[in-house]
């Protein structure tokens, strides 16, 4: 396969273009333009010797869920991003990363407090993302791809440069992989093609890979809906709340590669009736979809409970089984948490 501008040094590049082949998605090409030159998979010798500003500390922990060594993801090669939906877009940037090295998300959290945006819940539940990562498995070499966040208070006044930096000598990771939209540094300033630039000068692989794009084009009335500015068609993690907010479940499985679950937490507000479980909707854990019933639906609790239908309104979820013997007599007393898959 022609990798183009990203072409890995010999040895990296006779490892991974097999299974880049294989990828309904080519590494992007820009070889077109100013960055003919620039834009490649580099894994140079050394570093380049620059320093971080004086008034940084350089001691100040990157990841938030690592140990005191900061050394989670060691010699491995990280997906960057937010990662809120965990959808095929960003499985293909896992799968990419699995191609190359030992596959890491570094998920970027607690934007929304930092830049003053509105709350909205999770597209996944926090305590559900490691399940849904362990299902990447057969798309990444049978590797789980683990994930690891960091603060973005903690990152937000560093530049380009300062970021790579850090990637590089404080978690000591082997390359990175990003799309091609992808943004980083002070003020968003840095794109795919100065982290291209700044990972040969601190002596990472990088891999920019294309958007994957929204084949199915749902529209209504005819006309495709626009998500946001950047919105070209490409899944994202908009898309999937957009199809969420419309109710369109068989359009989110295919945004998200699976069935979308909504996780509940279980209290003492709960009801109980003969085929009917009644919970109050601040029992949600993540975002769920419009209001209105849906059929063909899965009750789970760590493990299958039954088919059923749900009813999600303005103040309640009420889940209704169509098999009255696949719930033990006090399903809710026995978990503290329930799930529901969306057909």
């Amino acid at each position: 396969m022609k990798l183009g501008c990203f072409a890995c040094r010999v040895n990296q590049r006779d490892r991974v273009g097999k299974g880049l082949q294989k990828s309904q998605n080519k590494p992007l090409d820009m070889t077109k333009g100013q960055c003919r030159n620039s834009l490649k998979t580099f894994s140079s010798p050394g570093h380049s010797g620059v320093k971080l500003n004086s008034d940084y500390s350089v001691n100040q922990k990157l990841l938030i869920d690592c140990g005191e060594d900061q050394d989670c993801v060691l010699g491995g090669i990280v997906a960057l991003g937010k990662f809120d939906a965990l959808h095929i877009g960003h499985r293909e940037l896992a799968m990419h990363a699995s191609k190359a090295g030992t596959p890491f998300l570094l998920s970027f959290v607690g934007m929304a407090e930092v830049l003053g945006w509105t709350y909205r819940p999770p597209v996944v539940a926090q305590c559900d993302r490691k399940r849904v990562l362990s299902s990447w498995a057969p798309y990444c070499s049978n590797v789980v791809p683990l994930e690891y966040q960091v603060e973005f208070s903690k990152v937000r006044s560093l530049s380009p440069r300062q970021f790579v930096e850090r990637l590089s000598k404080d978690l000591r990771i082997k390359g990175v992989v990003a799309g091609e939209n992808y943004r980083f540094g002070y003020k968003a300033s840095g794109d795919a093609a100065e982290l291209v630039k700044l990972c040969q000068e601190f002596g990472l692989s990088a891999f920019i890979v294309h958007s994957v794009m929204d084949t199915a084009k749902r529209s209504r009335n005819g006309a495709v809906d626009a998500i946001n500015s950047s919105d070209k068609g490409q899944v994202s993690s908009s898309r999937v709340r957009h199809a969420l907010a419309m109710g369109d479940m068989e359009y989110v499985s295919e945004l998200l590669g699976r069935k979308h679950r909504l996780v509940l937490a279980v209290n003492q507000n709960c009801l109980r009736e003969r085929k009917k479980i009644v919970l109050p909707n601040s029992c949600m854990l993540n975002m769920p979809p419009a209001e209105g019933m849906y059929e063909n639906c899965d009750l789970v609790n760590g493990g299958y409970l039954g088919p059923c239908r749900v009813i999600i309104n303005s103040d309640t979820i009420v889940i209704e089984m169509k098999d009255e013997n696949s719930l033990s007599p006090n399903p809710v007393q026995e978990v503290e948490q329930l799930g529901i898959e969306f057909g």
